[in-house]
């Protein structure tokens, strides 16, 4: 599962590898605790790193399955 968070002011986006076992529901329920009480979102990658962001930075957060269809360039 991937998590891909959008950083205000920023060009780029921060895109976390996670654990295959990893739950969706429980990131976002710590998303919105984070952003709620205006703290730091931290999240856990699949080699163990932690990755945080603070609440007031993030512009938008994508959860899901990594596609592996993913088109690059031109053509079809």
């Amino acid at each position: 599962m991937d998590v891909r968070i959008g950083v205000s002011q920023t060009a780029k986006e921060l895109e976390i590898e996670l654990p295959a076992d990893a739950d969706a529901a429980a990131i976002r329920k710590d998303l919105e605790t984070a952003v709620s009480k205006g703290t730091t979102f931290w999240v856990t990658d699949k080699r163990g790193r932690q990755v945080g962001v603070p609440a007031e930075k993030i512009a938008y957060v994508e959860i899901g399955s990594p596609d592996e269809h993913r088109r690059i360039g031109f053509g079809g």
